[in-house]
């Protein structure tokens, strides 16, 4: 008829069974409850629009028997929800320990995998702070030529002059592993994460310091200038070999597509893991830090000479080469020699 409401847009009018009495104030089952109790306790509704946008309300479990929300008051019909199974109406779960709150099994296990992925954030950018720092620091690392070693160490072989080498280097990582280790005598945890950088950062120093000069002692500088060879050198130390400086496009394309930055984050985070233990109280971590940093160093050396002695050009092969060129800012403990001379 005309006038009247059609029938998609009427309310629900669905009966469902009451929940039992359980006291209080709620109406036992069979009674009417009154206008009061609908406005103080007002069932949940879902505002649904229709095809003309207007919005009708549908009441799925909250009305008991025989009641449909056109039968409420006036003012208990505005605010009428439905209350879905397995929720509470105010939309949450049913369950008290699934909804959100610091007290709740929700909200522990939300505060659980913020605190997880903060960590990794932080544990991300820490590394990016050290990569950014051994870049930073490789070409100001001072470098002797083949023909300053000749003249410092005469009469060795290269072989002999590469062990003269790696015997000073490991010694250096050691002095520095020690040192890390006897200043966390006292374990104070703020301080952990600065030392194990500390350590990370001086180490890497005197590693490219060492496989700098493995390259001259071999006869395979790396052509280009200072930063293309600290570049070199930092790609061998990232990969823990000796990089074939022949095709120097092994290299400088990493450098430049972010690979290269990509490597020493994954180097510095193992030497992370490595170097732990260093940090054990009461002198302990001294001793562990000096043990690991002179075997990791050796173990470094070999990985890098075995790759070396591949493409070896003897020293009466060579070309005349000019002197490397010095940083201008040479970093300081690194001028020094390194080797222990007997």
């Amino acid at each position: 008829m005309a006038g009247e409401t059609p029938s998609w847009k009427q309310r629900f009018r669905r009966p469902v069974q009451p929940e039992a009495h359980q006291g209080g104030t709620a109406s036992a089952d069979g009674a009417e409850p009154s206008a009061g109790d609908w406005t103080a306790h007002p069932p949940r509704t879902r505002d649904t629009g229709g095809d003309d946008g207007q919005a009708f309300t549908a009441s799925l479990g909250t009305l008991p028997r025989g009641r449909a929300v056109d039968d409420l008051p006036g003012d208990a019909r505005e605010g009428v929800v439905v209350a879905f199974p397995g929720e509470s109406p105010g939309g949450l779960p049913a369950d008290p320990a699934d909804r959100p709150g610091p007290g709740t099994r929700f909200g522990r296990l939300s505060a659980v995998r913020q605190g997880v992925r903060r960590s990794g954030e932080s544990a991300k950018a820490a590394m990016g702070y050290v990569a950014d720092r051994i870049m930073e620091i490789a070409p100001r690392v001072p470098v002797r030529d083949l023909s300053a070693l000749r003249t410092q160490f005469p009469g060795l072989s290269p072989e002999q002059l590469a062990d003269k080498l790696v015997a000073g280097a490991a010694n250096a990582t050691a002095t520095v592993g020690a040192g890390v280790g006897a200043a966390a005598m006292l374990p104070v945890p703020p301080a952990m994460p600065a030392e194990l950088a500390a350590e990370i950062t001086g180490v890497a120093a005197i590693e490219l310091k060492l496989i700098a000069e493995l390259y001259e002692v071999y006869g395979l500088r790396p052509e280009g200038s200072l930063k293309d060879r600290s570049t070199a050198y930092l790609t061998a130390w990232s990969q823990e070999r000796g990089i074939d400086v022949a095709k120097p496009t092994t290299y400088k394309n990493a450098a430049l597509s972010g690979g290269l930055k990509r490597e020493l984050r994954q180097q510095i985070m193992k030497r992370t893991i490595r170097n732990l233990p260093n940090l054990m109280p009461f002198m302990v971590g001294a001793a562990v830090g000096a043990v690991m940093n002179r075997r990791d160093t050796r173990a470094l050396a070999d990985r890098v000479r075995r790759d070396l002695r591949a493409r070896q050009v003897p020293w009466d092969a060579l070309p005349a080469l000019p002197p490397l060129e010095q940083p201008v800012r040479p970093l300081e403990g690194l001028q020094k020699p390194l080797e222990l001379e007997s």
